[in-house]
């Protein structure tokens, strides 16, 4: 063996040592690694992967398990077609970046939710497909290179382990408790994966099956006997890994199940839609009196407010957790959206019954276009899940969304991060009312996850949504950046159907004015402007915050623009003579028009027609070298295209275009 190539295995193996911590273990009430060192597990679900739910991906109305979405496809591109729209929609769906991602928003961990039937054929027993075990391995390799744990998690047993879609359950044929065949073909798998990853030590453990639900007995005898046959087909290969133990009805029911049956074993709780207390998982932890750990293998779907309320209740409590899920179709609770393509749209009006049959190629293309949108680099990341995820846990401020700046436009919608009553006040900001459909914690569903009610906008003048639904006593908080000290006038974009509503802005605890009158515009996307004049402003970082009194209006921004004409931004000399483009372009009212001279000189600013007559005089005086800023007010000037021109003493001239929509 040549010198370099003994170098570059020793290099391997020392990179190799570096990474690994040893297989997690139970230690008592703790998980700890290989150098006894606890870990708190904080992970996330690949729900939608490996096997689909229909709410994920917008098929709810006519197909929830997979089987029913499946043949729906089938019936529409046949089977060959359908095996192809399913490869590209796998490959898509969870790429290396995904789980680059996930380690890099502060997850450790990956619940990988499997089908059976990925790892062996529903009609064939005992006979296994490389193919799937092929998926994980690959999937193990991203996670050994960030360093997260991969826990493995039957989601769906041979028949299925409940009646409900989740577990892909066909009512036409045995479940998993009404067969031996399917009982033991699960213990078989278990024996299959065990003897693949007994070695693998970023495997964290075995989640054996997911949500059982069925009437089992007063003991869940059943389950607890299944439960140790896998046990102990995986401990005569492999005594490493933890087994994951999940109570009856959907993780909640653990009767029958203590004691623990084996020295490595965890017991694995969800947790849904009800209150934060300790009251809601105190029967849970009594489990811990068998010394042994917990672990909320499954929560989420709710709102921002209860995700950061939920985990700060686990971490209190020593009990780590896992959240459900990474990535859906058109949906704001977790932290990737893919967009819903207008051609998919139509293959799901068709398969609900409000659309045509469309063609077998169109619809074709559809699917492996949607598909396409699954990649990561297609969807919409939601920032706001992950920081109420991990920094809201322990961190009750605020922080900015966006970068707000005055002068600017300050979308409504772009409020800061942070918790109820910090960022924000909603009167309805979670679900917990112990049932999924229950209380909706944001009424338009769209672009970001907390309490604060968003739908899309048809203004004009907007970045896709506006707040609405709004009650009295609310507010929204926003981190703003004041270029310049000054006197400011304040445009805000309202649309209301109903009298009485107001606004009050304030800079900190001071009122920035008098309480703005809402107008009633005559709907709620008729929208009109309503200026607040004199608004003092000082320059730097500051918290403005919009309170509603009397509420049931919308609002889309506000812009900030200097009333002084031609107040100086700063006296720094600039290096040459500029007009910029106004910003606002298009407005609607004012816009912001800004413009530097490098030497004193007499400046003319004007606005004229498309036939070139003069519309206004803005500056005619000299004025010493600076950056200067003005507020072009259209109040009595109509809808148009209009020209601005400045001309200076020294001889330079510019022209720019503006666009004025009323």
């Amino acid at each position: 063996m040549k010198f370099t190539s003994k170098i570059f295995i020793y290099c391997l193996l020392l990179n190799t040592f570096a990474l690994s911590k040893g297989f997690l273990k139970t230690q008592n009430t703790k998980i700890v690694n290989g150098n006894g060192e606890e870990v708190l597990l904080r992970g996330i679900g690949l729900g939608g992967w490996l096997l689909q739910e229909g709410y994920m991906i917008k098929t709810s109305a006519f197909a929830n398990a997979e089987h029913q979405i499946r043949k729906n496809i089938e019936n529409l591109i046949g089977a060959a077609k359908t095996d192809e729209f399913y490869s590209k929609y796998h490959e898509n769906f969870i790429t290396r970046e995904d789980i680059d991602s996930i380690a890099s928003w502060g997850f450790n961990s990956i619940r990988l939710p499997m089908h059976y039937n990925k790892l062996t054929p529903e009609d064939q027993p005992y006979v296994y497909t490389e193919e799937g075990f092929l998926t994980i391995d690959t999937l193990l390799s991203w996670c050994k290179a960030n360093e997260i744990y991969l826990i493995l998690d039957l989601h769906a047993a041979p028949g299925g382990q409940s009646d409900e879609p989740i577990s892909d359950y066909d009512p036409s044929k045995p479940s998993l408790w009404e067969s031996d065949l399917n009982k033991q073909r699960t213990v078989d798998l278990w024996k299959k994966l065990a003897q693949r990853y007994v070695d693998e030590e970023w495997i964290g453990g075995y989640d054996l099956i997911n949500e059982p639900k069925w009437n089992l007995g007063a003991n869940n005898e059943p389950l607890r006997e299944l439960y140790i046959q896998i046990t102990d087909a995986i401990r005569d290969i492999d005594t490493n890994h933890i087994i994951f133990i999940e109570g009856n009805w959907f993780a909640t029911n653990f009767t029958g199940l203590t004691p623990p049956w084996d020295n490595n074993m965890c017991y694995s709780f969800h947790k849904y839609w009800n209150e934060n207390s300790q009251a809601s998982i105190q029967g849970y932890l009594n489990l811990r009196n068998y010394n042994v750990p917990l672990w909320n293998g499954e929560s989420g779907e709710n709102s921002n407010q209860w995700f950061a309320e939920s985990i700060k209740l686990m971490e209190d409590n020593n009990v780590g957790w896992a959240w459900w899920t990474h990535k859906k179709i058109d949906n704001i609770a977790g932290p990737l959206s893919a967009v819903k393509l207008p051609q998919y749209q139509q293959l799901l009006d068709y398969w609900s019954g409000t659309g045509s049959k469309p063609s077998e190629s169109f619809a074709y293309a559809a699917l492996l276009a949607q598909a396409d949108k699954l990649k990561i680099s297609q969807c919409e990341f939601h920032p706001d899940m992950i920081d109420a995820m991990f920094r809201q846990v322990k961190d009750n401020t605020s922080v900015p969304y966006k970068k707000n700046n005055i002068p600017g436009r300050i979308y409504m919608v772009n409020y800061d991060m942070g918790q109820n009553g910090v960022a924000y006040s909603d009167s309805e900001n979670q679900n917990s009312t112990g049932s999924p459909g229950g209380q909706a914690w944001n009424n338009g569903g769209v672009y970001r996850n907390d309490g604060v009610d968003i739908e899309r906008c048809s203004d004009n003048f907007t970045n896709g949504y506006n707040v609405g639904w709004i009650e009295s006593g609310e507010w929204l908080k926003f981190t703003v950046d004041i270029e310049i000290a000054g006197v400011y006038s304040a445009s805000i974009r309202l649309a209301c159907a109903n009298p009485g509503g107001k606004i009050s802005l304030n800079l900190e605890d001071r009122a920035l004015g008098k309480l703005i009158d809402v107008p009633v515009t005559g709907g709620w996307q008729n929208w009109q402007t309503v200026i607040l004049d004199n608004v003092e402003l000082p320059a730097g970082r500051h918290e403005l915050s919009v309170k509603f009194y009397f509420g049931g209006f919308n609002i889309n921004f506000i812009e900030f623009f200097p009333n002084t004409v031609g107040i100086i931004e700063n006296k720094k000399v600039p290096d040459s003579f500029e007009l910029q483009q106004n910003t606002p372009n298009p407005f609607n009212n004012s816009t912001v028009i800004r413009y530097s001279i490098p030497e004193d000189s007499i400046v003319s600013l004007n606005v004229y027609s498309l036939t070139g007559e003069l519309v206004d005089n803005l500056i005619s005086e000299f004025q010493q070298s600076g950056n200067y800023t003005l507020n072009w007010d259209t109040k009595n000037i109509n809808s148009g295209v209009y020209f601005y021109r400045i001309s200076t003493s020294t001889g330079f001239e510019k022209t720019k275009k503006a666009v004025l929509l009323k």
